[in-house]
């Protein structure tokens, strides 16, 4: 199960999802960045991680508090779009979006009150030391989720229109989902490491 030589190949053949991942979440971005009918409902998500971050900002040790929330945060979700992605692949679709909508937005918000130069800065200080882990995690949860209902899909279709499939469809199932074993904890670790520069290394440069 953790043979290292088997999870690379299977993360090869998972790249057209991961592909499709990926174009999600930058045409979330694009659309965060350019679309006003999402505002109310960006504002209300901006405005909650605002009141999340005082709620850490308070605690005892609001280093400590922000890297397990964050982590926490991460991981959970990140696995339940793993296997919730079982609802023929939905949550998962809908999260990259969303997750592209939120940094699309933050960063034309930014350039709007701050000006151009200082989105660059907040990319390469705020975003890029963690993020460089932290949204291919997510991406590879999402396509592993898409993938889990994709196959679905083709199990619910084998029972109704092609029964003497079945058999190698819920083989490819099993075999699917053994293989998310180890992703889901090497996609843990990695948000474990990302989650800890957030909370010390991002924060201090965008303190600077």
């Amino acid at each position: 199960m953790f043979k290292w030589r088997l999870i690379w190949e299977h993360f090869k053949q998972m790249n057209p999802y991961i592909a499709f991942g990926s174009i999600l979440f930058l045409a979330g971005m694009v659309i965060g960045g350019t679309n006003p009918a999402f505002r109310a409902f960006l504002d209300e998500q901006l405005k909650g991680l605002g009141q999340l971050a005082e709620m850490i900002d308070d605690s005892k040790n609001p280093t400590l508090t922000m890297m397990i929330f964050i982590f926490l945060n991460n991981a959970v979700k990140s696995i339940l779009v793993m296997y919730l992605g079982a609802l023929f692949g939905v949550l998962p679709f809908f999260f990259l979006v969303v997750n592209g909508m939120m940094i699309g937005y933050l960063l034309k918000t930014t350039a709007e009150l701050h000006g151009g130069g200082y989105v660059m800065e907040l990319i390469v200080k705020g975003l890029l030391p963690h993020g460089i882990l932290e949204i291919p995690a997510i991406i590879f949860a999402c396509a592993y989720g898409m993938r889990f209902g994709v196959l679905i899909f083709k199990a619910v279709g084998s029972l109704v229109f092609a029964r003497s499939k079945t058999g190698n469809v819920s083989r490819e199932l099993e075999s699917f989902v053994v293989r998310t074993v180890p992703v889901m904890v090497i996609l843990t670790i990695t948000l474990l490491i990302a989650a800890v520069i957030e909370s010390t290394i991002t924060l201090w440069l965008l303190q600077m």
